[in-house]
């Protein structure tokens, strides 16, 4: 894997920083996560938002226009809307998706949480993944954050990252390695 940042990755990571700090300055680094969840959440689950913030063809006015509308109606902070408006100015809106996940990283890094992923092969109860979090919380000695996934694929089995350790229980991987071993034969 490269060491190398992209362009669009580096500048996202900028950006993100950028309105960590102002928030942290401004003491609003709580409302400002929350505006940037909901935001995200919209973003994700919107194809019509979503569409309007990657098209590179929208003028600066419509853009700025319909944002400020959009944070009038969630009631998003001053500084999310300002923080908008010059991704607009700046035409870096395109990056929007990546530098709200990357200031949500750094405000969960900041706070000394741990991002783990979970794939599993079938659905699990909120009562297990939350036995589960706690549990590896508790290993760890420190919060982690589940990020989780169904992959009926697996077959069976887990799949997690913390950082850089993977650990992968899944009878796909079993079956996998047995494979092989059997070429190697």
């Amino acid at each position: 894997m490269s060491s190398k940042k992209s362009f669009s990755s580096e500048t996202a990571s900028r950006y993100a920083l950028a309105l960590y700090e102002i928030s942290e300055e401004n003491s609003e680094l709580s409302v400002v996560e929350t505006d940037t969840n909901e935001l995200l959440a919209t973003y994700n689950t919107n194809e019509d938002f979503k569409t309007f913030i990657k098209n590179p063809t929208q003028s600066q006015s419509t853009q700025l226009t319909t944002l400020n509308k959009i944070c009038a109606e969630m009631k998003l902070s001053k500084t999310v809307k300002n923080f908008l408006s010059i991704l607009v100015t700046k035409r870096r809106i395109f990056f929007l998706s990546i530098i709200f996940k990357n200031f949500l990283l750094l405000t969960s890094k900041k706070r000394g949480e741990l991002r783990a992923s979970l794939i599993s092969s079938k659905s699990l109860a909120n009562d297990e993944l939350k036995s589960l979090n706690s549990e590896i919380s508790k290993v760890l000695g420190t919060v982690i954050n589940l990020d989780y996934k169904v992959d009926e694929g697996l077959i069976g089995g887990l799949k997690m990252q913390i950082g850089s350790l993977m650990v992968d229980t899944s009878i796909k991987n079993r079956l996998k390695k047995y494979e092989q071993l059997m070429l190697e034969v």
